[in-house]
């Protein structure tokens, strides 16, 4: 058995991907965003930046990022200097400078795993989050940028993200967001990650339904059977009885679930009760991803209380799996590496860890099965499983 892949294509190399660096910038009032290209010689579009080496000239009307310090100072169109590199950008990719030189991608045009961020603000506070939130009044500002953004993105876009935090706290935001990019990308599936809660009042999940796009799915978290653990797990009083009557409303409506429990020694010990708990009051959800820890953020401020060994529950993790398998769900395992699972589990593993923040071990190179593992979060490969080994058939 091989991992089979979740994305749409094999798309986007595995390498740990910079998406942000920082210059002097010039000209800028406020956030500009547009296409990155190289070649100033054939960019009729004013939404492009022109990346150059050497000396700024030509071109007013253009925005610029360049490496170097040489600049006329009678160029009064918006550019950046001064950026230490400028080498992860690819012609085609979609990026914002801001007018304190920040260069951020939005957008990379030979990747599978674009996500566009709507707030960092969430109403969970999740004791494993790998991006802790934040309270700062960012929706509109973010709004703005993804409203530009969308455009610009090509067309045969096969899948984008949408995250956070917690992205219906945008509002009605995040419905006019997912409007236009149903208008500018019908053929894009649009995988979007929320914790639920909104969708328990039905006005939202119907407001959902009347966008009647069929390429949305909503990934949302359950991590117990039991209504006090999801919710000290997530830190939020009522989120249990929310989430499911979430999960419920947006099935009323039609809408597609994918039901994701990150595995950790919370989680563990009622895995397989959990797994029942969905056969019986969730059968309409589409696929069932069990995740591993990413090792960051929240995580890390608690590990002791939410880590675990993968190799110490893999009976558990089996035993969950095993069960909704043969009642004809569609089961993921994510950030696992194929080493510390039994064979019985290879199918299921699925190479899913984003290819910005996708590493390998030294120890991987060595491995039969290197090419099918998922590979690490390269955000902390020091904290990984006591039982990593190269995989080779021949000595076992």
């Amino acid at each position: 058995m091989i991992a089979k892949l979740k994305r749409c294509s094999e798309g986007g190399r595995l390498i740990n991907m910079k998406l942000h660096t920082k210059g002097i910038a010039a000209n800028i009032a406020e956030t500009i965003v547009g296409r990155v290209t190289r070649d100033s010689e054939n960019c009729e579009n004013s939404s492009v930046f022109i990346i150059g080496n050497n000396e700024y000239g030509g071109q007013n009307n253009k925005a610029h990022l360049i490496q170097g310090n040489n600049v006329r100072r009678d160029i009064t169109s918006p550019y950046v200097y001064a950026v230490p590199d400028l080498s992860h950008l690819q012609g085609g990719d979609i990026i914002s400078i801001d007018r304190k030189g920040n260069i951020n991608t939005l957008y990379r045009v030979n990747s599978n795993f674009n996500t566009l961020l709507l707030t960092e603000r969430c109403n969970n506070n999740c004791l494993m989050c790998s991006q802790p939130p934040k309270t700062r009044n960012d929706i509109e500002s973010i709004f703005r940028i993804h409203k530009e953004l969308i455009p610009l993105i090509p067309k045969d876009c096969c899948e984008l993200g949408i995250t956070g935090g917690e992205p219906t706290l945008s509002g009605k935001l995040f419905f006019e967001l997912l409007r236009l990019i149903k208008f500018e990308l019908p053929e894009t599936e649009i995988h979007i990650l929320t914790n639920g809660r909104a969708f328990a009042w039905k006005e939202n999940a119907e407001r959902l339904a009347e966008l009647k796009h069929n390429r949305i799915m909503l990934g949302i978290p359950l991590y117990s059977d039991y209504y006090a653990d999801h919710d000290y797990i997530v830190q939020a009083k009522n989120a249990f009885d929310q989430t499911v009557l979430g999960m419920h409303n947006l099935a009323n409506n039609n809408q597609r679930i994918e039901l994701r429990v990150v595995l950790n020694k919370l989680t563990i010990p009622r895995l397989l009760k959990l797994s029942k708990f969905i056969y019986k009051n969730l059968p309409f959800v589409e696929h069932i991803a069990f995740m591993g820890l990413e090792n960051v953020g929240m995580t890390l401020r608690n590990w002791k209380e939410v880590w675990i060994d993968p190799a110490d529950y893999l009976k558990e993790l089996e035993e969950a799996v095993i069960f909704l398998d043969v009642f004809g769900f569609n089961i993921s395992i994510y950030n696992l590496q194929l080493c510390l699972l039994p064979t019985s589990l290879w199918k299921f593993a699925t190479k899913s860890i984003s290819d910005w923040k996708n590493s390998y071990l030294p120890e991987c190179e060595r491995c039969l099965v290197k090419e099918h593992c998922g590979g690490f979060f390269s955000s902390n490969l020091s904290n990984q499983s006591k039982f990593i080994r190269p995989i080779d058939f021949n000595s076992e």
